[in-house]
């Protein structure tokens, strides 16, 4: 991650009173960092996180305006998560054939679901994808590996939602788009099956990892993220049209 590493040269003598803000928040990164570090492979170190959230911290301390709706913690929390997130994507480790089989899934659970009506179970993907549910279950699993931040993941890898917080300009085109986006995707929540909506329940809301979503639902720490997976998929395949116009892409 040497690009980090040039970047955060430039802002080594922060100016303009910021210095006494960045210090009572240098914290912040470091929680922020192990936090992600719970849901990344061991290739990541957690310096290389906690120098792109020193990035993201930098920037929100001379790019904050106070009265704006959002507090400086919140304001920071939002850049330094997106800094540490920007640098990951742009060091992606992910084979092709990785991110190939998950469009391949993709449009296999699209094929199922308009076919019957209803949401694709593992078998009927597998049976449209030609490969038998084991093999199904492990590109499963190096999906699982690949995408770390799941709902991030529907606006596509130019997403820039973490940045879209209260206090920024927001044309009303924009705000409509939004509310019919998240309005869209809070459906397709709902409609995933039980077991995959409550694994992304606690996940990303309760914020449990996988042993211990594991232990909730008696199952192992890879059933789970192969749950998980399937879910974030399902998805994606549904929220399709906003992927292909690019709308999500500036929204979520």
């Amino acid at each position: 991650m040497m690009n980090t590493r040039n970047r955060l040269s430039d802002y080594q003598n922060p100016v303009g009173g910021h210095e006494q803000r960045i210090a009572d928040h240098v914290e912040l990164v470091h929680r922020i960092a192990h936090h992600l570090m719970a849901r990344l492979p061991s290739s990541v170190q957690v310096d290389d996180l906690i120098q792109a959230g020193m990035v993201g911290l930098l920037e929100a301390a001379r790019q904050f305006e106070g009265g704006q709706g959002a507090t400086f913690a919140t304001y920071a929390g939002i850049r330094i998560r997106g800094a540490m997130i920007d640098e990951l994507r742009r060091s992606d480790w992910t084979p092709r054939s990785v991110h190939r089989n998950s469009r391949k899934i993709a449009e296999a659970i699209q094929t199922v679901e308009a076919r019957e009506g209803r949401a694709a179970r593992g078998s009927e993907v597998a049976a449209v994808l030609g490969v038998p549910i084991d093999q199904y279950y492990e590109m499963l699993q190096d999906h699982a590996g690949a995408h770390l931040f799941a709902l991030d993941d529907l606006g596509g890898e130019g997403g820039d939602a973490d940045r879209v917080i209260e206090g920024q300009e927001v044309s009303p085109a924009g705000r409509m788009e939004a509310g019919e986006f998240r309005e869209e995707l809070a459906t397709a929540l709902g409609d995933l099956p039980e077991r995959e909506r409550l694994v992304l329940s606690l996940y990303y809301i309760e914020e449990l990892n996988l042993r211990e979503i594991g232990a909730v639902l008696g199952v192992t720490e890879s059933r789970v993220s192969q749950i998980r997976s399937q879910a974030v998929i399902r998805l994606r395949a549904r929220m399709g049209s906003w992927l292909e116009d690019g709308t999500a892409l500036q929204l979520f």
